[in-house]
């Protein structure tokens, strides 16, 4: 008897000094303890009963109609582990009052989470300042990747111009006229467009640095036909796929930049990266100009090219991986792999894509956007326009510097130098409007018309830079003035593009990348075409009348951002289908 009462006073001290360990530490009748997020727990992490909308980043590759977590790629738990039970409790209905322990992480047995694991799934997030979440690195090496995707953008829309330094030397070794010639710049624009509807889908499965370094490596090597292409055929055949490949990153370097900064922070990193595609095409004429004066070889424009976008490769490649889904979807395939879980997931592998799902999504939802989305299409061909513009000044230029002022072709490409300038003071400006943008989130809820503010600064400038380069082109009046538009055209053309992308990120916010989509592949073939009938039209409507045409253009397009800007909430309001 009094051996029985003994074990059974020591079996229940025993039990009583095993509640008071930490629970985590114990291990009792092999039952190893685990803790899970409660509701309680993810409501102070900032999980409410309403979800929010998706990051611009959301993956629209496999996503539900109505996600029920769409912050697992930006919140960080204590566990990484969030169970879709508890995530389901808090969105279906108003969480309760918190219980008094609900403020604690709660832990149940290992032979527990092995009845419910053939039911229980678990969403991967990231951990409480996760070294892997690029959210947490530092902020140097966050500018420093930030200015190595700036730099990419600039190294391939300078690969779409060096041809213009140079057409001189495309029609005496192919023997075709100047249209032909041309056409070596268009269609490198034109695989501008096609390219991202690849690109895009494709690194929301394997990620942003697998395509990156596949498609950079495809366009780093297409420039050698290029360069020793024998008939004008095959220089047009690798120009496109050049524009194929290297239209990566186009599509992706914005996407990597809001992958590393926070919705707070990324207005300014932008603000930035946004001066890219429009200052690169402005470098390939100055440099190749200056090749061609010197060397006469229209083969080190491909091969200075070559060079510049290997380097620019490797960089990129040495960069790690950024896009939040597909990190923590690797993570979920190494504890799934540790652990023996099936569970483990993301919230995006609960849906198995198809074939059909990605070419939808892919190709058929930006072609959608475009066909049934009105305000979509008048903010995309105001893109479109202004970047035509800039494609058209490559061909203008040329005609007024070479056959009225008679430069070569190194002097014609420094009188580019002005619309880096205009740039540069660009972003001078731009930290202002996004302190502006600051100010108005704190005093309410922005709208995506605040976003426009800085296309009304910036609008101005482009008919001012036309109509001061037409008054300007005679003969007798020195150089200094055609040449001094650039300042207004590159200053009104990066503020324009800055605030027009933002707005339409923030009014199809659901599916961004889509928009995103329609607009570089409606930009793309507005670069494309203009060069096309440029040199043509100023032939023929002379040196001043063909710049106060586009001019003209430029003071109707002013209006656009000013409408948008009064009346737009309700336009979107009516017309907007998604």
């Amino acid at each position: 008897m009094s051996n029985s009462i003994h074990s059974s006073s020591s079996s229940s001290s025993s039990r009583a000094a095993s509640r008071e360990r930490p629970a985590q530490h114990q291990e009792f009748n092999h039952l190893r303890l685990q803790r899970t997020e409660t509701r309680e727990t993810l409501q102070e992490l900032g999980v409410s009963p309403t979800p929010p909308n998706p990051d611009v980043n959301y993956p629209e590759l496999g996503r539900q109609e109505n996600p029920v977590f769409p912050e697992e790629y930006t919140l960080e738990t204590v566990t990484g582990l969030v169970p879709v039970r508890t995530l389901e409790q808090i969105r279906s209905r108003a969480s309760v009052a918190p219980s008094r322990l609900g403020r604690r992480l709660s832990y149940v047995s290992e032979a527990d989470l092995e009845k419910q694991a053939e039911k229980e799934e678990e969403f991967v997030t990231f951990t409480i300042a996760d070294p892997e979440n690029p959210h947490n690195w530092s902020k140097i090496y966050r500018w420093y990747i930030t200015m190595v995707a700036s730099l990419l953008v600039v190294c391939i829309a300078y690969g779409s111009s060096i041809v213009t330094g140079g057409l001189g030397l495309i029609e005496d070794k192919y023997d075709v006229s100047l249209e032909v010639a041309i056409l070596t710049c268009s269609i490198m624009v034109c695989g501008f467009a096609v390219g991202p509807l690849l690109w895009s889908p494709l690194s929301e499965i394997i990620g942003r640095r697998p395509v990156y370094i596949i498609s950079l490596a495809l366009y780093t090597i297409f420039n050698i036909p290029c360069a020793l292409s024998p008939n004008i055929g095959g220089l047009l055949a690798c120009r496109f796929l050049c524009g194929v490949f290297s239209s990566s990153g186009l599509s992706l370097a914005g996407g990597t930049i809001a992958d590393i900064w926070n919705l707070e922070e990324r207005g300014m990193a932008i603000a930035y990266f946004a001066a890219a595609p429009y200052c690169g095409p402005v470098i390939g004429p100055i440099v190749c100009g200056w090749i061609n004066v010197g060397s006469g070889r229209l083969d080190l424009f491909f091969w200075t090219n070559m060079a510049f976008c290997g380097v620019i490769m490797i960089m990129v490649g040495l960069i790690p991986e950024t896009y939040a889904p597909v990190i923590l979807k690797r993570r979920a395939a190494r504890l799934r792999k540790e652990t023996g879980d099936p569970n483990i997931i993301t919230e995006q592998e609960k849906v198995k894509l198809t074939l059909k799902e990605i070419i939808r999504t892919s190709l058929i939802r930006p072609i959608t956007m475009i066909l049934t989305e009105p305000v979509l299409d008048l903010m995309c061909m105001y893109i479109v326009l202004i970047y035509a513009m800039l494609y058209a000044f490559f061909f203008a230029y040329p005609v007024i510097f070479g056959e009225l002022y008679h430069y070569n072709d190194g002097q014609i490409g420094l009188m580019f130098i002005p619309i880096l300038i205009g740039a540069g003071f660009a972003l001078v400006a731009t930290p202002s409007l996004e302190h502006q943008f600051k100010r108005i989130c704190i005093s309410r809820a922005p709208t995506p018309e605040d976003r426009l503010i800085g296309a009304m600064w910036g609008a101005p400038f482009v008919p001012i830079a036309l109509f001061i380069l037409g008054a300007t082109a005679y003969k007798h009046i020195i150089w200094v003035g055609p040449a001094s538009a650039g300042i207004a055209f590159g200053f009104g053309m990066v503020l324009c593009y800055y605030s027009v992308n933002n707005y339409i990120i923030d009014s199809y916010q659901k599916y961004a990348a889509s928009a995103l989509a329609a607009k570089v592949f409606l930009r793309s073939g507005g670069g494309a075409a203009f060069p096309l009938f440029t040199t043509q039209m100023y032939h023929t409507l002379g040196l001043h009348w063909a710049s106060w045409l586009l001019a003209f253009i430029g003071v109707a397009m002013v209006f656009i951002p000013f409408s948008f800007y009064f009346f737009g909430a309700r336009v979107r309001a009516k017309l907007n289908k998604d």
